[in-house]
């Protein structure tokens, strides 16, 4: 299990980015993080995968904890040896390598013996990489490029995977794709998998439990069906109104009322 324990991050030691933030992934479970831009959603992740170290910032208070041990000081490659693997926002793939070179340095850390069974096991769940594996990478289109570093983090066996805006400027059927790919990979493979998205409801769909984070806090936390019931993530993240009516962008724009958790 992993476990944030009111975690708070400052930047340059000054900028104080998450405000005392807990949550918890169990074994084998997807969690959706929630919110808008700026919340401390990707920070979050960061914090969790060590990358945060290397952009000066710094966990200044409170634990994060995998299995009982504090992970929250060690440096990016000793959380990922123990299987903790961040899939980055923006699509970081190695352009100038083959889409099966960008797989093979993902099962790098883990092991080199199993590596053509590995390959089989990410082309099995990502079929389309199969078809492109002597590509060069940075041709690929965004959708692609997106299956290919959730492929490179399966390459590690990841135990938990951290997925940073996966449906970031893609299609809807892509991310329907990609939402459904993630799901049975966490069902056959038993991963734990945290999303942070700003598509509401494709998270929810996916997720058993989800958080919401606004200004560096937790502000709301529940079972995913639950949450995707509740009036204010309807108004507030999926865009409908009480009647379950998709609002226009006149009524959204002088819509007035607070949110209940401010």
């Amino acid at each position: 299990m992993l476990k944030l324990n009111n975690v708070e991050v400052k930047y340059v030691g000054v900028i104080l980015v998450l405000r005392g933030v807990s949550l918890e992934i169990r074994d084998g479970t997807i969690v959706a993080l929630l919110g808008s831009n700026g919340a401390g959603k990707t920070t979050t992740l960061k914090a969790i995968s060590g990358l945060l170290r290397t952009e000066l910032g710094e966990v200044t208070a409170g634990t994060i904890e995998y299995d009982g041990t504090r992970i929250d000081k060690q440096d990016p490659e000793e959380v990922a040896k123990q299987g903790i693997i961040q899939v980055v926002e923006g699509r970081k793939v190695l352009g100038h390598l083959t889409v099966e070179e960008n797989l093979i340095l993902g099962g790098y850390i883990i092991r080199k013996a199993k590596l053509k069974k590995d390959l089989d096991m990410v082309y099995d769940y990502l079929p389309r990489l199969k078809n492109f594996r002597n590509a060069t990478s940075g041709y690929l289109s965004g959708g692609e490029q997106q299956m290919l570093v959730m492929g490179r983090a399966m390459m590690a066996h990841p135990k938990i995977m951290l997925l940073d805006e996966p449906s970031l400027g893609l299609a809807p059927l892509l991310v329907d794709e990609i939402y459904k790919i993630v799901a049975r990979f966490n069902a056959e493979e038993k991963t734990s998998v945290l999303v942070v998205e700003q598509n509401a409801r494709a998270a929810l769909s996916v997720s058993e439990y989800s958080y919401v984070m606004e200004n560096g806090r937790v502000v709301m936390d529940g079972p995913s069906s639950k949450l995707a019931d509740n009036e204010d993530i309807k108004e507030f993240y999926l865009g409908l109104s009480k009647l379950g009516e998709k609002k226009s962008f006149r009524q959204v724009k002088h819509y007035k009322r607070r949110k209940r958790w401010l």
